[in-house]
């Protein structure tokens, strides 16, 4: 009885282990069927539509999922280009510092740029290329990238010395109709229909001498604006002006007008900003270096332009604004030392060099005639002495002779072309087909706004 025991545990063992194989050899038969299928449902749909059908053409090119995943190479940046996009926090020192060249090399191209200054306001947006020789591994050529419109190059001259070139170009200004009733704040309100922070600052300050805009302003004024921002091949350059301004409050009517001398008017030619003055200083002293374009430099011994004017005083005398307007800069410089520049409208800046000590803060308003600084003999400099500079539309000018307003009007003789500018930006403001950004036509009149900008290519060298 035991030995039959034995026989039939051994095979039922037998069976299981039959049972176990056959499900095995299915399972696995099984797993090799579903492969294909998992394949089949894996691969992308567009791979299917560009398989053979119904009306296929052998001679239409045919798409693999290889040629649909793989993007064209990008060519290599030569060993000899590099470039920094500006972020935040970053200073010209640890730009050069991350592109491995050295600082010596940095206060060469700031020599170079102590007449433009234009690597003091480096900001988010802006880009440095470096070219470096590519036998002497030495900085040959630097791009300052400030937007589409506006272009720096430096070049080296010889071992120690760069130029600059100031690249500027005029690109399109395309004028825009804003709109919009009070609610609540004038700066709320304004902001609401599109216009910048900056735009709604410099209204208000134009008509400061006027209204008190927290105190005047209601709920249910209106205004319009007729702003142009500045394209270059289609890309807004982030640069734009206010052509006109008019409030309506209550049956009272305030109103701005952009001229041709940069400055702004009422509807009746009347001025909303006070004249300039020639001089910044109360009294008049010694120019100890005019302005030139081929002015030796006393350090360097070089040729090179000189674009502004040099007074010869004792330290500590003090500076005035020679104009309205807004400290846009209070910085210290190896070069140019302590200065000031200050924005007067929409066309004109000044700058003071050489400082000893600033008496204002940057974002601060001025007048004309205020106390902004005491002269001195900071930065690169042979004497006590004031540099002070004037730009009409971003460009140097001689401050002394240059076509500045000293009047409160309108010139008569000027009157009917800006009566011809008022009506151009009303139309602008009274025909609602112009509220959409149309190209500027360039009118028969040179002097018209829309040909005031105009490309420039200028090369300058250190100066003081």
């Amino acid at each position: 009885m035991s030995f039959m025991n034995a026989i039939w545990l051994t095979t039922q063992e037998q069976r299981r282990r039959r049972r176990r194989k056959r499900r095995l050899q299915l399972a696995a038969v099984l797993f090799f069927l579903a492969v294909p299928g998992l394949l089949l449902t894996a691969l992308p749909r567009s791979s299917s539509s560009a398989l053979p059908g119904p009306g296929f053409d052998a001679s239409s090119p045919v798409l693999s999922p290889t040629s649909i995943v793989e993007a064209p190479a990008q060519p290599p940046v030569p060993d000899h280009i590099r470039s920094r996009d500006i972020a935040p926090g970053d200073t010209l020192s640890s730009i050069f510092d991350l592109v491995g060249i050295g600082q010596s090399t940095m206060y060469q191209i700031l020599a170079a740029d102590e007449q433009l200054l234009a690597l003091d306001t480096l900001r988010p947006g802006n880009r440095l290329t470096f070219t470096l020789d590519e036998e002497t591994g030495e900085l040959a050529h630097m791009e300052l990238y400030i937007q589409p419109g506006k272009r720096v190059m430096y070049h080296r001259v010889d071992g120690a010395t760069f130029d600059y070139e100031e690249i500027v170009l005029p690109g399109e200004w395309m004028p825009e109709f804003l709109d919009g009733t009070i609610n609540g704040s004038f700066y709320l309100s304004a902001k609401n229909v599109g216009l910048s922070e900056n735009e709604t600052v410099n209204i208000a300050d134009l008509f400061r001498d006027q209204l008190n805009f927290s105190r005047d302003i209601r709920a249910g004024d209106t205004f319009q604006v007729v702003r142009s921002q500045q394209f270059v091949n289609g890309e807004w350059t982030g640069q734009s002006r206010i052509e006109g301004v008019r409030i309506f409050r209550g049956k009272r009517l305030y109103s701005a007008f952009l001229f041709e001398d940069g400055n702004y008017y009422d509807h009746k030619g009347e001025s909303l900003a006070r004249a300039f003055r020639r001089y910044p200083t109360q009294g008049q002293y010694r120019v100890s270096s005019a302005f030139s374009r081929t002015r030796r430099h006393p350090v360097t011994g070089r040729v090179s332009p000189h674009n502004g004017v040099d007074f010869a005083m004792p330290t500590g005398t003090p500076v005035l604004a020679t104009g309205d307007g807004v400290v846009t800069r209070v910085q210290n410089h190896p070069f140019a030392g302590k200065y000031i520049e200050i924005q007067h409208g929409s066309h004109y800046t000044t700058r003071y060099l050489h400082l000893s000590r600033s008496l204002v803060r940057r974002g601060q308003a001025v007048q004309r005639g205020q106390r902004i600084a005491l002269s001195g003999n900071t930065g690169r400099s042979t004497g006590p002495h004031l540099h002070f500079e004037l730009h009409t539309k971003g460009r140097p000018v001689n401050p002394l002779t240059a076509s500045i307003p000293m009047a409160s009007a309108v010139p008569k003789g000027k009157l009917a072309l800006f009566n011809e500018r008022v009506n151009e930006v009303v139309a602008l403001m009274e025909v609602p087909s112009q509220r959409i950004a149309q190209p500027v036509v360039a009118s028969e009149s040179p002097r018209q706004l829309a040909e005031q900008t105009h490309q420039t290519a200028t090369v300058a060298s250190p100066s003081s």
